[in-house]
């Protein structure tokens, strides 16, 4: 604000307020002068200045999603799907997704879809046909040096270029990347190579067969603390890759 000081004539911008006074800086330095009724003058009227403290900020709550994001407060709005895909091996991979992740795949307009296995993971991409407008990014269970899973994908990025990313954790199963001590155990029984796995975990754990004892797993995870570190970071990394153009 420019004003004047009605007693020495002096004028400048204000660039300091204090409860008794101002600070003004003129052509010469900076001056300054107390509060005086009518001791100022400011689009050429007359003016008394006070000192008015700040308004305290009204209180904000935000509420975090089951990722730890921000909740986006447009989120209950309908938006039109991307291009852009995340794919996930699995029915149990894509509910685990939209368990924690759900909030966040709508505020980005972005669909997940189940591969079933990676055996054809080459021919869905030429079919798929990724561009800079329709990315697309791939997680994948197992992937760990010598695996079927790392060998289909190795290349992938190189021959598809920079609009696929694939990432994966060292799990046998998705089921690993839920904390065993949400569940109410130490750790996840080993299952000898061989034998089925989830099978073998639910012999081991005396639980139910294994589609009743998903549904009890899936409903004890709550948000991404619940999971293993490689499955956030993954799911985090990919979301970032296949929205890049934004």
């Amino acid at each position: 604000m420019r004003v004047v000081n009605r007693a020495s004539r002096v004028a400048g911008t204000i660039t300091r307020v204090l409860p008794d006074g101002v600070t003004i800086k003129t052509p010469t330095g900076e001056r300054s002068f107390r509060f005086h009724p009518g001791g100022f003058i400011v689009n050429g009227t007359i003016s008394t200045l006070v000192f008015a403290a700040p308004l305290p900020l009204p209180a904000v709550s935000l509420r975090r999603t089951a990722s730890g994001s921000i909740e986006d407060p447009t989120a209950g709005i309908a938006r039109v799907a991307r291009a852009s895909r995340l794919w996930v091996e699995g029915i149990h991979d894509a509910e685990l997704v939209e368990r924690v992740w759900g909030d966040d795949l709508r505020s980005l307009g972005i669909v997940v879809e189940r591969l079933d296995g990676i055996d054809v993971l080459h021919e869905r991409i030429v079919a798929f046909e990724p561009s800079a407008t329709r990315r697309l990014g791939v997680l994948v269970d197992h992937l760990v040096a010598g695996s079927k899973e790392q060998r289909l994908a190795e290349g992938v990025e190189d021959r598809f270029g920079p609009y696929v990313t694939v990432r994966g954790t060292p799990y046998v199963d998705v089921w690993q990347a839920i904390r065993p001590k949400v569940l109410g155990f130490s750790a996840w029984p080993v299952v000898p190579i061989g034998e089925d796995w989830k099978t073998g975990i639910c012999r081991r754990l005396g639980a139910p067969e294994p589609r009743l004892f998903w549904r009890e797993i899936v409903s004890r995870v709550n948000s991404y603390a619940d999971l293993e570190a490689p499955l956030v970071a993954a799911v985090e990394e990919l979301l970032d890759e296949i929205t890049a153009a934004d």
